[in-house]
């Protein structure tokens, strides 16, 4: 399916609207938008490697056209498309195990998925880009 959304050039069309948001942003700001855009997507897609086989480098190449650099991209990216897969029951390995189970429902999934969303993405955007910054990553 990943390919095939590759071929197709929807990921590609996708990342180009997405990035029309952020026309004329500041690259730290453009970042941020895209970023979120791209872990959010990952409802649509059902694994961690269909997302990043579709969306990664898409929205690799509008980050970088905005002005970021290209190794804080790179990382963001990647360790973003992890951190997605906690959002849904479908989104990495274990989950469906948990899930048919039914140790948890679909609706707290999702629910509790987009709620823990947030702190990960406070910790690994704000601190986690302060302590690459210390590091000389970026």
């Amino acid at each position: 399916m990943a390919e095939a959304l590759g071929e197709t050039g929807i990921t590609k069309r996708f990342a180009e609207v997405a990035a029309s948001f952020t026309t004329g942003a500041p690259w730290w700001l453009a970042l941020a938008g895209l970023l979120l855009i791209y872990f959010y997507s990952h409802y649509g897609f059902a694994s961690i490697t269909a997302h990043v086989s579709s969306m990664y480098i898409p929205f690799l190449v509008v980050i970088i056209a905005a002005g970021a650099p290209a190794y804080l991209a790179v990382l963001m990216l990647a360790y973003l498309s992890n951190l997605s897969a906690s959002l849904t029951h479908f989104g990495t390995t274990s989950a469906p195990i948990y899930f048919g189970g039914g140790y948890v429902s679909q609706k707290d999934w999702w629910r509790l998925g987009l709620l823990m969303s947030l702190p990960n993405i406070l910790v690994w955007a704000g601190i986690g880009l302060l302590w690459w910054k210390l590091l000389g990553w970026w």
